[in-house]
């Protein structure tokens, strides 16, 4: 048995390129920043925050969704598999390694300007806190 799988939480450093193939197929390209952050050795010594950057590519209504809710600074949760291309350019071997997407979660605050029905369709987050009260008295336990 083997695993390919790759969770990052992290901001979007520019909103998404979306491109269309002639078959109508939307890809989207997201560059996702994640950050270790810095702590302090037992000796005193500083070990500064350190930023890694990820390429991830989404497919299809993935895409589509990505274009319409994504911006740069974007929060996003994202979940998929680990891939390398490889190619040669120049007489030179190139390689570039992304996440390929099969789910993207928006987190965080929702921007001021975006409609509420915007946010209908939006991916949804998972959440772990208790429905809010109704406002009825009626629901009151005393």
């Amino acid at each position: 048995m083997s695993v390919n799988k790759a969770i990052l939480v992290g901001n979007v450093g520019k909103d998404p390129e979306v491109r269309y193939l002639d078959s109508g197929i939307a890809v989207a390209t997201i560059t996702l920043a994640t950050t270790e952050r810095g702590y302090t050795q037992a000796n005193g010594t500083q070990v500064p925050d350190r930023t890694e950057w990820h390429n991830i590519v989404a497919w299809r209504g993935l895409a589509e969704i990505a274009e319409k809710y994504i911006k740069k600074g974007s929060q996003i949760y994202v979940e998929g598999k680990i891939s390398t291309r490889k190619w040669e350019k120049d007489g030179v071997v190139r390689y570039n390694t992304e996440i390929v997407a099969e789910n993207i979660q928006m987190l965080g605050r929702r921007p001021d300007d975006a409609s509420s029905e915007a946010h209908a369709a939006a991916p949804k987050t998972p959440s772990n806190e208790a429905p809010a009260p109704s406002e009825s008295s009626d629901d009151l336990p005393f």
